[in-house]
């Protein structure tokens, strides 16, 4: 007695549009390398005990396809499969644009 089941697949709206991917917002600290930025994110959690808030920083490596982002700026960077051996992040958007970026960009280079 051989019976066959057929399964179905049922997509859900999550599944058509892509995985929700972890989003992080922080400050640009370093441009120095090709198509990378490394991102400083400020967590602020209050102590388990004192109920103090709590200020701590980590810096994540995040790939910049275009190099668009300048130290200084404000950027959400999204999870993504590992690109090497500390990027995990892609820049998603500049939130907000360094004032000292702008005068670097309007000044004109002198040779």
């Amino acid at each position: 007695m051989t019976a066959t089941t057929e399964t179905v697949k049922t997509e859900t709206p999550e599944a058509t549009t892509g995985a929700r991917r972890n989003e992080k917002v922080g400050n640009v600290v370093s441009t120095k390398m090709s198509k990378t930025i490394v991102v400083e994110v400020e967590m602020r959690k209050a102590h388990p005990k004192y109920k103090r808030i709590v200020k701590s920083n980590k810096k994540f490596y995040a790939h910049d396809e275009q190099n668009s982002a300048r130290v200084g700026d404000v950027v959400r960077i999204r999870e993504t499969r590992p690109l090497s051996k500390l990027k995990r992040w892609a820049l998603e958007e500049i939130v907000r644009r360094s004032s000292l970026s702008q005068i670097e960009d309007a000044a004109p280079k002198a040779v």
